[in-house]
């Protein structure tokens, strides 16, 4: 989220702080033993008619973490489900020939919500390549705080979804402080938690056989994460995930040359959650701007359908013209004279979020669906893993660009995340556009070079 504005929460409710509390909004959502037994017989239903309820999906969300007006600071761009349907329950319910349950007010669920590893894999065609590649790759996370229960509650969605163990003691993940530390650890946030948690899910999710990194900065400065990425970078990770932003300003270019700018690495960035307009780091030359899609089961070929992701004027995928960022020289749109955001992109609507488990703090103990591009960030690094390491002195952000206009990209052509002057900033059109760059991923191809 941009720090200079006001967060848009929609549906904030008072957090529920006691376990009994929890227990009993979470008996009132639906997700008890009895309303899961309760549950019909999946009987045959045609794509269409699932298709059909899907579009159904509202959500109501709130922030992951405090934003701040601070110069030179960083929110995070996950958004919490706090009410309404999401797109895998109404499909869930047409499946098995039910009315959907209903999220209420900070419950969690026993089970997930949201899209989870099969669903993924699917809509981006990556389950070949999710089986059989990845491993060797270090994908790393790079947030602000600590989160106290990330080693616990990553073994519990591995285990959930059926993917091996990742853990500290197996080598597959590890959790250091911007330093390196593995014991001087930064305080925790609970916010942050929940965005640790969608990030270890969707490397998880879209490169299980990958090893995760997670580097927590001391606070949410961008010096601070802006170090934690140079750390990832020296333990040897080829692919860095930022799932946060902050306002533009004159000495991005001077974060650029410190922090973001890795030949042969991997750097993606989320491009925010509040609508037309550029962030930073998204606006860095040397980094993947990531923009967010709304993810639907479809009745076509695919099987999936995507568009812009755009719940309310204050609320959508970022997108836009950087004021202070260079060109690259690959993207070559005519409309914008700086670096434009995004270059690609991948689900981040809420409605149509994804399934994490998060069990630091008390809003939403458990099983939660996740949305903002947060979300997309991390499951475009893992892609890139999926792909195999960049080649030396490359900036990985190119790579799409040779695919440009080929199967090897879903061009995402319909929606928009605001009004401008110059169309395609903010409106999706065929080829590039701002809000989903060159489109979402079919496969690896576009992610190798």
């Amino acid at each position: 989220m941009r720090a200079t504005n006001t967060p848009h929460i929609s549906g904030r409710w008072r957090r529920v702080g006691s376990a009994a509390a929890a227990a009993t909004a979470l008996a009132l959502a639906g997700f008890g033993a009895a309303a899961q037994a309760d549950a019909a017989t999946p009987h045959k239903v045609s794509a269409q008619t699932i298709a059909t309820q899907v579009a159904k999906a509202r959500v109501q969300t709130t922030n992951a973490c405090a934003t701040t007006t601070k110069k030179g600071y960083a929110s995070c761009d996950a958004l919490r489900v706090t009410g309404g349907t999401t797109a895998f329950m109404e499909k869930q319910a047409a499946v098995k020939g039910v009315a959907p349950a209903t999220i209420k007010p900070n419950a969690s669920s026993g089970t997930p919500t949201g899209y989870g590893p099969s669903d993924l894999q699917s809509a981006y065609g990556l389950a070949s390549a999710a089986s059989s590649k990845g491993s060797g790759e270090t994908v790393a996370i790079v947030d602000a705080y600590d989160d106290p229960n990330a080693a616990a509650d990553l073994a519990t969605y591995r285990s959930y979804y059926g993917l091996s163990a990742c853990t500290t003691s197996n080598g597959c993940f590890k959790k250091v402080s911007q330093t390196g530390s593995t014991t001087s650890l930064p305080s925790a946030d609970s916010g942050w938690a929940g965005e640790i948690s969608l990030d270890l899910d969707m490397v998880s999710a879209t490169c299980p056989n990958c090893n995760i990194l997670l580097v927590e900065a001391k606070s949410a400065s961008m010096t601070n994460l802006g170090t934690a990425v140079n750390e990832a970078v020296k333990l040897g990770a080829k692919y860095v995930s930022n799932s946060y932003g902050g306002s533009e300003s004159s000495s991005d270019t001077s974060y650029d040359s410190s922090y973001y700018k890795h030949a042969g690495v991997v750097i993606t960035a989320s491009a925010g959650d509040e609508g037309h307009g550029a962030e930073y780091p998204a606006g860095s030359q040397y980094v993947t701007a990531v923009g967010g899609t709304a993810l639907k089961k479809a009745s076509n070929t695919r099987g999936w359908s995507e568009s812009v992701w755009n719940t309310s004027s204050t609320e959508g995928t970022g997108s836009g013209c950087s004021a202070y960022d260079a060109k690259p020289s690959w993207q070559t749109d005519t409309g914008c004279g700086k670096r434009m955001i995004a270059d690609v992109s991948a689900v981040a609507d809420p409605a149509t979020g994804v399934s994490v488990y998060d069990s630091y703090g008390a809003d939403g103990t458990g099983w939660n669906t996740y949305g903002g591009t947060s979300a997309s960030s991390p499951l475009i690094a893992s892609v890139y893993a999926l792909a195999g390491t960049p080649s030396s002195g490359s900036y990985p952000a190119k790579f799409p660009y040779a695919k440009a206009g080929t199967s090897a990209l879903n061009d995402v052509t319909s929606g928009s995340n605001g009004s401008c002057s110059t169309s395609y900033f903010c409106t999706a059109r065929s080829g590039y556009d701002g809000p989903t760059g060159l489109g979402t991923p079919e496969g690896v191809s576009a992610f190798t070079g």
